[in-house]
C-alpha cells in the first residue's frame, strides 16, 4: 500500500473498520437474558479478518 493516502481511500478504510467492529457491550443481556453468555462479536454486521480477507475497497 501507498505511503501516502489520499482522503476517499482513507474513508473508505475508515467504513470498513466500523463494520468489523465488536457490538456493544449492553446489547448481550438485551437481547438474550442476564445469565447468557455470548461473545458480542455474534452480533457485528460484516464479519471479516484483515489477515484472512480482504476489505475490497476500489482504488
Amino acid at each position: 500500500m501507498a505511503r501516502f493516502k489520499n482522503l476517499a481511500k482513507k474513508l473508505r478504510l475508515a467504513k470498513r473498520r466500523t463494520q468489523t467492529r465488536w457490538a456493544p457491550i449492553w446489547i448481550i443481556p438485551k437481547i438474550y437474558s442476564k445469565g447468557r453468555r455470548v461473545h458480542p462479536s455474534k452480533h457485528t454486521h460484516i464479519k471479516r479478518h484483515w489477515r484472512l480477507r480482504g476489505a475490497k475497497t476500489r482504488v
